[in-house]
């Protein structure tokens, strides 16, 4: 059990209140104070540690404060931290992701996911000479006004009319996107018959948050982009380098024209890029198209974030990893199924080996709507719970990482058997 004895942490949250919004940054419990990372843990401004299944919402795929990742950058701290001009860990990166994806020929770079997400969107717009972008209802492709259309719907969506997430956003941008249900295959193809000579691209998570693609779903939506014009764009901020060497694109063997890259490919530091078609990505290039589009970033491409995610990815280009991290993966999704089974309590594992989590239902899960109509008070007091025990995870996810030891996973196996007792006994 966790320690609350100290008052570090209540300070800092009151402190937080007079400065930030919401008394947070705006992306997790603002309740946690999070004092330092080593290997498979974090320890809380009280002294309290925990099994870390956020690893800062996915990017530390190797752990905190790896040896290797850390001499990499501690070396190249002393050459300097930012150029705001072509440097060679940088050019060297994207030789080694342009190598690894199948659909890279060329990439540049940003600082986060969702700006690589909404420059995909505009790449598409420029290439195609079109407007309307299709999502998916609950598909998360960042902060951008094109983006928050139907990520956290209220209610039932009007398909395939968007609904704003968030207030500021130009009626103009709604009407320029499309929303269809996850994993339905006659109606995108409906959608795309009526209006597909208007699609500029079609944005997609190849697993949406936790939802796996149905048998056919990803190459069914390639072919749809192929016979109608569209680019197609896989968002792989969260699988790639995650779900194989080659992204969600080597797992499901489905090739997009665009993908977009974040997360593990900075090891930890601000890095994302968009990757894809020379044909495309060509239109960044101010002298080779009259459709340019403009793209500048002050720490784009940053050096120190360049070496972490060279020598992330050279980590796991290593034999073994990935096979590691599927069988760490696939040993808590059989534990914690096992856990709530023995106890009748309804549930679903959600998503692949190295990242997943547990639905409180007794029907199948294929899209945003199956997952919303979950048990949330079951979800919540799992995860409090699970928290109480010393394991920290997103609210809707859990990510496995290669940070993780054997006692690491025993201990967090033991955590879902505590939460499935308290589970049973409500």
């Amino acid at each position: 059990m966790l320690d609350t004895a100290s008052n570090r942490q209540t300070d800092w949250i009151e402190r937080a209140k007079g400065v930030l919004p919401g008394g947070g940054f705006g992306n997790f419990d603002p309740s946690l104070v999070i004092r330092e990372g080593h290997g498979a843990k974090v320890v809380d401004e009280d002294g309290n540690e925990y099994i870390d299944y956020l690893i800062g919402s996915g990017p530390m795929l190797l752990g905190h404060g790896h040896p290797e990742v850390l001499e990499a950058v501690h070396a190249q701290l002393s050459k300097g931290m930012t150029f705001f001009a072509n440097n060679a860990a940088g050019i060297e990166l994207a030789e080694v992701i342009v190598d690894a994806m199948p659909c890279a020929e060329q990439l540049r770079y940003v600082s986060t996911g969702g700006e690589a997400d909404m420059y995909a969107m505009r790449l598409a717009r420029a290439h195609t000479g079109r407007e309307v972008i299709v999502k998916f209802e609950g598909g998360y492709h960042g902060m951008s006004a094109d983006a928050l259309m139907n990520t956290f719907p209220k209610g039932n969506a009007d398909y395939p009319k968007a609904q704003p997430d968030t207030a500021g956003i130009p009626a103009a941008v709604q009407a320029s996107m499309r929303v269809c249900p996850y994993n339905d295959f006659e109606y995108v193809a409906d959608l795309m018959a009526k209006e597909g000579d208007q699609v500029a691209a079609i944005i997609v998570e190849p697993l949406q948050r936790i939802v796996p693609p149905k048998a056919g779903f990803l190459q069914h939506l390639r072919d749809l982009a192929d016979k109608y014009g569209a680019v197609l764009i896989f968002d792989e901020v969260v699988t790639g380098f995650r779900f194989s060497y080659q992204g969600a694109q080597g797992l499901y063997g489905v090739t997009p024209d665009l993908c977009t890259l974040g997360k593990t490919i900075g090891g930890g530091l601000p890095l994302a890029a968009i990757a894809g078609q020379s044909e495309i990505m060509r239109h960044f290039d101010a002298t080779a198209t009259d459709r340019f589009v403009l793209q500048i970033g002050t720490l784009s491409g940053n050096p120190l974030a360049a070496v972490a995610g060279l020598k992330t990815l050279e980590v796991l280009s290593r034999e073994g990893q990935y096979e590691r991290l599927t069988q760490v993966g696939l040993r808590l999704q059989t534990a914690l199924s096992e856990s709530l089974s023995k106890r009748q309590i309804a549930h679903q594992i959600v998503g692949e080996a190295s990242l997943f989590d547990v639905v409180f239902s007794d029907k199948p899960i294929e899209n945003y709507r199956d997952v919303a109509r979950g048990d949330a008070e079951a979800a919540k007091m799992f995860n409090k719970v699970l928290r109480d025990e010393g394991i920290l995870k997103s609210p809707s996810k859990i990510y496995p990482h290669l940070g993780l030891s054997d006692d690491d996973v025993l201990k967090t196996i033991s955590a879902f058997e505590t939460a499935a007792e308290h589970l049973a006994a409500r």
